[in-house]
């Protein structure tokens, strides 16, 4: 089976090469999302988007803020762990088959939206520019060890569109 994240090269004759466990795997690669191409991480955003709507429409509304924030935090706590075991399995600083990381920020940037598909579409919108561009500091926050660098920077390009999102909110630019 080489669908499990495993690192780049031959193993030179030691056995199999390391894997990552089947957790990690599944978490970091988003179930297999980061398998898609081409852009996984924009596979990655599209699908957060698709089921969080789908999710958070079972949710009250008074508490969607709440649940958005908190799916974020836990998706955030298990992606890091899981984001690293792919990174040492693949020998790659950020594999682009792990995709937890853009599930992470894409939650950030829809914390506190209307639930309508112009602010969802927005959020995915802002997110993914600023995940491509990485303004500062998010570009730094890369340089931080394993799974958290994999996944803290798209948590800061995710606060760059919320703020976005909100601003244009706040002056009825965006009409939920």
């Amino acid at each position: 089976m080489t669908d499990i994240a495993q690192p780049k090269g031959a193993d030179h004759g030691l056995g199999s090469p390391p894997r990552a466990p089947l957790w990690a795997d599944l978490t970091a690669t988003f179930f297999g999302i980061g398998r898609l191409g081409p852009g996984p991480g924009t596979w990655g955003s599209v699908a957060t988007v698709l089921l969080w709507a789908l999710a958070s429409s079972q949710v009250p509304a008074t508490y969607r803020s709440w649940a958005t924030f908190a799916a974020a935090v836990a998706i955030t706590l298990i992606g890091i762990p899981a984001a690293t075991q792919v990174a040492r399995a693949t020998r790659s600083k950020d594999p682009q088959i792990v995709v937890i990381d853009e599930v992470a920020g894409q939650l950030v940037a829809l914390i506190a939206v209307p639930f309508t598909w112009k602010s969802f579409l927005a959020g995915l919108i802002l997110f993914r520019v600023f995940d491509i561009l990485k303004p500062p500091p998010v570009r730094q926050l890369e340089r931080l060890p394993e799974g958290i660098g994999i996944v803290v920077d798209d948590l800061a390009a995710g606060l760059y569109a919320f703020v976005i999102m909100h601003l244009l909110l706040h002056f009825k630019l965006l009409i939920g």
